[in-house]
Formats: structure tokens, sequence, C-alpha cells
């Protein structure tokens, strides 16, 4: 992804281009062949689970319910991933996207590169994710 020549060009802008026309326009490209990907292979997916109800055979019904159950959290991985996709879009329209939704700083490039649905600064995650893993803690979840 980083080698793309694109996403190079892009990295080698000065910081005051920061979420400029052609920056915007690239993760909004890069945003709806993401989404389309994710529609199409979330349709697969919700098919195999269809065939999958339709199978009568009731000798191999542990493993078509544990394929069944794989399927499932696939499904509902990829219909959050696709909510974040959107999400994301919403904010390029509204003039948000690349800046964090917590303190109102820049993401950063490098990070909207490798996680285009990213809402939060690195900073701002590491502060969620020591939050999160506080309170698993305190629930007695580790």
């Amino acid at each position: 992804m980083l080698a793309d020549p694109e996403a190079q060009r892009l990295l080698a802008m000065p910081d005051e281009a920061y979420m400029n026309e052609e920056q915007l326009t690239f993760f909004q490209a890069r945003l709806l062949a993401e989404q389309a990907e994710v529609e199409g292979h979330l349709e697969e997916v919700r098919k195999a689970i269809a065939e999958n109800e339709r199978s009568g055979d009731e000798l191999d019904r542990a493993a078509v319910e544990e394929e069944l159950r794989l399927l499932l959290r696939q499904a509902d991985r990829e219909t959050r991933l696709l909510r974040k996709i959107r999400q994301a879009l919403r904010r390029i329209e509204a003039g948000d996207y690349g800046f964090c939704a917590e303190t109102g700083q820049p993401i950063g490039l490098p990070r909207l590169l490798l996680r285009p649905t990213a809402e939060l600064c690195l900073e701002a995650k590491e502060r969620q994710e020591m939050r999160e893993h506080h309170y698993s803690k305190l629930r007695g979840d580790q």
C-alpha cells in the first residue's frame, strides 16, 4: 500500500496541504472501492449462509452449524466494517475526514493510508485502548 505511487505522492505533500481536495478525492475513491469489495463479499457470505440453511444433511449437522457460526461471525465483522466505511464517507462529505473525533487534531496520512476508516488520532486511540483494557480488568475479563 505504501509502495503505491499515488500514496507516496500524498505523503510527500507539505503539512499545510493536509486534507486538500486531492487527498480527499484519493481517500474517497479508496473508501468507495473498499465499500464495493466488502458489499460483494458480504453478499457471498449471505448466499453461503442461505445455502447452508437449506442443507438437509442431518449427519453433518454439527459441521454445518460450525460453518454457519463462522459465516455469521464473518458477516458481523463485514457489516461493522461497512458501517465504518460509510461513516468515513460521510465525514468526507461533511469536511471532518482526517481529523480526530476526540481532539480535532489531524489523524495523519500514514495512519489513514493504513486504516482509512480511522476516527481517532494515534494518541486518542491509545487512550481509548488503555481505558478499555482497564475496564476489562475491573470486570475480570482477563
